[in-house]
């Protein structure tokens, strides 16, 4: 049974998402303050957070780096802050996910099993199947049903940073920082283009892509 701490100060919400929590099965740790949080997770160590950002106490952002400085557990961000800023600052200081308020509930439960079935970095498989493609990660090599596909340098490294957090969405500063340098993170009509080339080559129909997915201005993820 997983083990889902609940970060959130508004009493309605907390016991919503504990009750459906439950009738999902899962265990359910709850906070309703970020310091409550923090030490939580350190005594309990849950499977993955769900987290408001507006708490009494703490900025959530702050949350997410304390949490990263020490610990990998997916983090799901469930605020009200819906500005593409906030979006992109939180995955940028370590959140997995995010969700503005009000939300779908069967949303949200398909974000949390998409990030807990990500592999943790000591259980990463050498080979990625998207489609009927089968990436070798060691080798470096993508085999198609045709044979092999090639991808260029660049292609490479960024279906890489995708296929290293299944489900997971990485933002395209992050990409584009860690691809071209920091000079060009503001230049998402890099990955734009070559998103487009890795879907001609990897996805069974590119203009409705199943495994390569954009999150519009924010980022890109891989869905197995």
């Amino acid at each position: 049974m997983n083990h889902i701490l609940v970060v959130d100060d508004e009493p309605q919400l907390l016991r919503a998402l504990r009750i459906n929590l439950h009738a999902r099965d899962y265990a359910v740790l709850t906070a309703a303050t970020g310091a409550e949080a923090l030490e939580s997770a350190g005594r309990l160590a849950p499977d993955a957070v769900l987290l408001d950002l507006g708490l009494p106490d703490l900025d959530g952002m702050d949350i997410i780096r304390g949490l990263r400085a020490w610990s990998s557990v997916p983090i799901i961000v469930l605020s009200g802050r819906s500005t593409t800023t906030d979006m992109v600052s939180a995955l940028d200081a370590g959140a997995d996910d995010y969700l503005t308020k009000p939300f779908v509930m069967d949303e949200l439960f398909a974000r949390l099993r998409a990030v807990l079935r990500r592999p943790g970095s000591e259980d990463a498989p050498s080979t990625v199947t998207i489609g009927r493609h089968v990436v070798d990660m060691p080798a470096g090599t993508v085999t198609g049903p045709d044979g092999p596909v090639r991808l260029t340098p660049t292609e490479w490294k960024i279906l890489t940073l995708l296929l290293a957090t299944p489900g997971r969405l990485v933002p395209g500063r992050q990409i584009l920082r860690e691809v071209w340098g920091p000079q060009a993170e503001e230049h998402g009509n890099y990955l734009r283009v070559y998103l487009a080339a890795l879907r001609r080559k990897l996805e069974p129909n590119p203009t409705r892509p199943r495994h390569l997915i954009t999150e519009p201005g924010i980022g890109y993820r891989f869905e197995p």
